[in-house]
């Protein structure tokens, strides 16, 4: 039978332990859907009691600007090496083992294209918490603090469509955007498509909205 979302729904449940603290991971490539699929996640699990699902997005370790101004990688802003992989590792480490107090993740804000700090608190009722970010399965620091990771896998027209269609929403022309994700995105898109066998699961276009 075809994978489902209420599906997804009671795998990611399952993770989830009464007396720690898990943590799921959607990787895939710019544009695939995690960031919305995490968050219908996270609606339908919680559902309308008390909070146990937290969303923690890997986007909230962009390095700044004018750092990527410094080491020269402005225009290759969303690649691997424009991330704080070991930061982004280190908060997950902590989401694990630190469930007695609040622990604040950064997030970021889209408008600006810049990371926030201490954006995002993930309360001690977190028993699941649900990460997503394109490097997931590139880096063995990260995947080793994630229980499962799930890779989305979308459409490839439809994908580039709602790439391009975000760069317009925070500001790029429609040339400008079409020419950001053929020349960056695609080729981080590229990147993580073939950590696609790492995976613990693939969602499919029919489930990603």
């Amino acid at each position: 039978m075809p994978l489902t979302f209420d599906d997804l729904v009671t795998r990611a449940r399952s993770l989830a332990a009464p007396d720690g603290r898990a943590v799921l991971g959607l990787a895939g490539s710019p544009g695939a859907g995690k960031t919305t699929l995490a968050e219908r996640l996270v609606r339908a699990l919680n559902g309308p009691g008390e909070p146990w699902v937290a969303h923690v997005p890997m986007d909230g370790f962009h390095l700044a600007d004018v750092e990527l101004d410094r080491l020269g990688l402005r225009d290759r802003k969303g690649a691997p090496e424009t991330f704080d992989a070991a930061g982004y590792a280190a908060l997950l480490k902590r989401l694990r083992e630190e469930t007695d107090d609040v622990v604040y993740a950064p997030g970021f804000e889209r408008v600006l294209e810049q990371p926030v700090a201490g954006a995002v608190p993930v309360l001690p009722t977190a028993r699941l918490v649900v990460t997503e970010g394109n490097y997931l399965l590139l880096w063995p620091r990260v995947r080793s603090q994630l229980d499962e990771v799930w890779f989305c896998a979308p459409d490839e027209d439809e994908r580039l469509r709602r790439l391009i269609a975000r760069h317009e929403e925070f500001g790029k022309s429609h040339e400008d955007a079409v020419a950001w994700v053929l020349r960056s995105d695609q080729a981080n898109a590229e990147l993580v498509a073939a950590t696609r066998d790492r995976a613990d699961l693939v969602v499919p276009a029919t489930v990603l909205v």
